[in-house]
């Protein structure tokens, strides 16, 4: 996906591999900026940043889209989960769960109404570029999406800290919906599931954090798909 424009500050004018960046960018026919001295610490969300910028188009697509509806062929067996995040608050968290859902092959993921701005820059630095690589759809509440992805014939499980199914007894082969709740409250009462999930843990801790409990579940998914 190529940048809408590129900004390049004075700091690091000098830099070669910024200056071969900037010449690439331009002979593409994009836009180049060069910034003042000190611009680039104002208009940056971080204290240190780097002596680049870019601003890129949305890369979100509809979920109906993405996982088809009633008439369209039933999802295939062995593909991965498609994850959605329902009342995820935290950015750090969303964008994990994007590089997680990214590394282990997730078919998509969907960020409800109530979750995070997945173009929260703190969201997006996060997600360390897998906002551009995993299909992501946005908005619509959960029982909407989940709605959705039923009649597009997904198996809708939610994770749940107790009396959920071991999750390496859940076969993650079918076409599944895995469905991550608010990292305090958890999932939202009175959601259209067809079943729960947990992570049994020997120690303590009351729960995983939400991205590393997505990054389990995920994975042993992506383990069940690599074993057939």
């Amino acid at each position: 996906m190529a940048p809408e424009s590129v900004y390049v500050a004075a700091e690091g004018a000098d830099d070669p591999a910024v200056a071969q960046l900037a010449d690439d960018v331009a002979d593409r026919g994009l836009r180049v900026y060069e910034l003042a001295p000190g611009v680039i610490g104002k208009v940056a969300d971080t204290v240190t940043p780097q002596p680049v910028l870019a601003v890129f188009p949305m890369v979100h697509r509809d979920l109906a889209e993405l996982v088809g509806g009633p008439a369209a062929p039933p999802p295939s067996p062995g593909g991965g989960p498609v994850v959605v995040m329902a009342d995820v608050r935290d950015p750090g968290n969303a964008g994990t769960v994007l590089r997680t859902a990214d590394a282990a092959g997730a078919r998509a993921v969907v960020c409800c109404g109530g979750t995070v701005d997945p173009y929260n820059p703190k969201t997006v630095r996060s997600s360390a570029g897998s906002l551009f690589h995993v299909p992501l759809a946005v908005g619509g509440s959960p029982d909407d999406v989940l709605d959705t992805l039923g009649r597009a014939g997904f198996r809708r499980l939610g994770t749940v800290v107790r009396d959920g199914d071991d999750y390496a007894a859940v076969d993650w082969t079918l076409p599944t919906a895995l469905v991550l709740g608010n990292e305090a409250a958890g999932l939202p009462d009175g959601l259209l599931l067809d079943g729960t999930v947990g992570i049994p843990m020997a120690g303590r801790a009351e729960s995983l954090n939400v991205g590393m409990a997505c990054a389990v579940l995920c994975f042993e998914a992506l383990r069940q798909r690599r074993t057939k």
